[in-house]
């Protein structure tokens, strides 16, 4: 029934989400409040999620080890993936394009399906200006949302304006006093990437019409037509688009990705 079939959407969303927070940077001053900045820190960035890296910091508090976690870092993780129904498109929808090696022949995959994705987005810090530092630095770009381009698919080449809206913040301390204990604050930052999901691309998925026939008719009643249209692409032999019959040059000779126009013969009903 199914399709054995992979275009990687959700990895390149996750791509998407780590990129925009994948160059923040912290300064830190010195000892008096007029000192210049002593110390710049650029914040590395994991996918996974937050306890991991908790349970590292707890278990060796000292940061003996050569392999210990440095605070301030940030981590995110897919948390859930939700149906979304108000942004659903029709399903008969289609999105076309035209090999690259046979101009008259159609790669095409049916519309998305959306589905929202959410994302926490974990910064932790053993000091408070630390974690106020990044989140300022992020905080004024969601207005709640914030929207990023995106190439979901090459063949046919499919480009989506992805919205990433925050959703909510909170804040934890885990320091409870005891000296011993490694402090550690935590910002929490809900997003929903409100991304599409793409079945399966049909290869060779059809000819390129470039002959319509309509037939049109006087009134709902009549059983003959009036008059018949004839619709085909116009080009000169110069390659520039034409609406004349008189000028344009065979339609078998006019390809889809050729620039052409329009040409409306008005035949009349019998005329071949």
């Amino acid at each position: 029934m199914f399709k054995t079939y992979y275009n990687g959407i959700i990895r390149k969303y996750i791509i998407l989400f780590g990129t925009l927070f994948n160059d923040i940077y912290i300064n830190r001053k010195g000892l008096t409040t007029d000192q210049d900045y002593v110390q710049t820190l650029k914040i590395p960035l994991s996918y996974g999620p937050k306890e991991k890296f908790l349970a590292r910091v707890e278990a060796d508090p000292s940061f003996a080890r050569p392999a210990a976690i440095v605070l301030p870092r940030m981590s995110f993780e897919i948390v859930d993936m939700s149906y979304s129904p108000d942004r659903k498109l029709p399903k008969i929808t289609r999105i076309v394009s035209v090999k690259d090696d046979d101009a008259n022949s159609l790669n095409y995959v049916y519309a998305p399906v959306p589905y929202d994705i959410n994302i926490d987005l974990s910064i932790m810090t053993k000091n408070a200006d630390d974690g106020t530092q990044i989140v300022e630095q992020i905080l004024p770009y969601f207005t709640p949302d914030f929207t990023a381009t995106i190439n979901v698919l090459t063949d046919p080449n499919v480009k989506l304006d992805i919205p990433i809206v925050l959703n909510n913040i909170s804040y934890s301390d885990t320091y409870e006093g005891d000296f011993i204990s490694r402090r550690a604050i935590i910002w929490t930052l809900n997003f929903t990437v409100r991304g599409y999901l793409f079945g399966p691309v049909t290869k060779n998925g059809g000819k390129i019409i470039n002959l319509a026939n309509s037939a049109l008719y006087s009134t709902m009643t009549s059983a003959d037509p009036n008059d018949l249209v004839k619709v085909s692409p116009g080009l000169l032999a110069n390659g520039s688009p034409t609406s004349d019959i008189n000028l344009t040059i065979d339609k078998d000779l006019i390809f889809a990705n050729n620039n052409f126009g329009f040409v409306r013969d008005f035949a009349g009903y019998g005329e071949e």
